[in-house]
C-alpha cells in the first residue's frame, strides 16, 4: 500500500514524523481519512477519536481535541491543540475531569459562558475516555 509523509505536532512539539498508509481523524464538518496521493486539502479540526495506520499495517490512536490539518502536494501536516496517543491517557485524571464537568453542568443558573465550558470539558474527557478504552 502506497505511504505519505505525516507530521503530528502540538504546541508543545513534535510528536510525529514518518511514513504512514492512512491517517483518519475527525474535522468540524465530520470524519475524514488521508490516503497517498490526496488533493491538497485544509480543515479545521473537531474533537474526537483518531488512529494512523503505520507503513508495517499496525494502528496507533489517539485523542484529537481541535486544531488544523493540511494535504499539501503529498505530505500531510497535522497541528493539533492537544493529540493524545492511547498509551500516554491517563483514564483515571479523564474519569475525575467527566465527573467534575457533570457535577458543572447540572447545577443551576450557570451563565452561557460556563455551560459552554463545561460541555467542552465533558466532550473532551469522553474522547479520551473512549479512546483509552
Amino acid at each position: 500500500m502506497s505511504t505519505f509523509p505525516l507530521k503530528i505536532g502540538t504546541p508543545d512539539g513534535l510528536l510525529f514524523e514518518g511514513e504512514v498508509t492512512r491517517l483518519v481523524c475527525r474535522s468540524i464538518t465530520g470524519d475524514l481519512a488521508i490516503m497517498a496521493r490526496h488533493v491538497n486539502f485544509c480543515t479545521a479540526l473537531g474533537m474526537g477519536e483518531a488512529h494512523v495506520v503505520m507503513d508495517d499495517g499496525s494502528v496507533r490512536e489517539a485523542a484529537c481535541i481541535g486544531g488544523m490539518l493540511s494535504v499539501m502536494d503529498g505530505e500531510c501536516s497535522l497541528l493539533a491543540t492537544t493529540w493524545e496517543w492511547k498509551e500516554n491517557i491517563d483514564a483515571e485524571r479523564a474519569g475525575r475531569a467527566k465527573t467534575r464537568a457533570e457535577q458543572q453542568l447540572a447545577k443551576t443558573g450557570l451563565t452561557d459562558e460556563e455551560y459552554k465550558v463545561a460541555k467542552a470539558k465533558l466532550q473532551r474527557a469522553l474522547v479520551r475516555l473512549s479512546v483509552k478504552n
